[in-house]
């Protein structure tokens, strides 16, 4: 299913219940429907049973299962393969950002984050 038939709904898989909050806030603005979900395992699961998001931003550091990992699966789902992953993290190291980008993220942004770059990049990568 090409990504732009999908439903306007965003996972957001985030740890920290503050940033949480704030992602599905600013996501929300753009109309999206947010799944929030606070750990990799649980994130992996919804990944593997069931259907895919519009957009998914992506800790790199998370419980159970890393972001590294959670977008190796994305990447590997058919249904999923295509979905823009915003990676939205304090690793702020080169090495990292490059590993991201080679595994497949969409983009990577670095924490603390602007809301209103977060929504641009959301908007440039899912329109309308």
């Amino acid at each position: 299913m090409a990504p732009s038939a999908l439903a306007r709904t965003a996972l957001v898989v985030e740890d920290d219940p503050d940033i949480g909050k704030l992602l599905q806030w600013v996501l929300q603005r753009e109309g999206f429907e947010v799944m929030l979900i606070a750990d990799g395992r649980r994130a992996a699961e919804h990944v593997a049973a069931g259907e895919p998001s519009r957009l998914v931003l992506l800790d790199v550091m998370l419980p159970q299962v890393s972001g590294y990992d959670l977008l190796a699966a994305i990447r590997a789902r058919e249904a999923w393969s295509g979905i823009p992953v915003i990676m939205l993290t304090a690793r702020s190291q080169e090495k990292d950002i490059v590993k991201a980008l080679d595994m497949g993220a969409s983009d990577y942004m670095l924490k603390p984050f602007q809301p209103a770059e977060l929504r641009a990049r959301v908007r440039r990568l899912c329109p309308a």
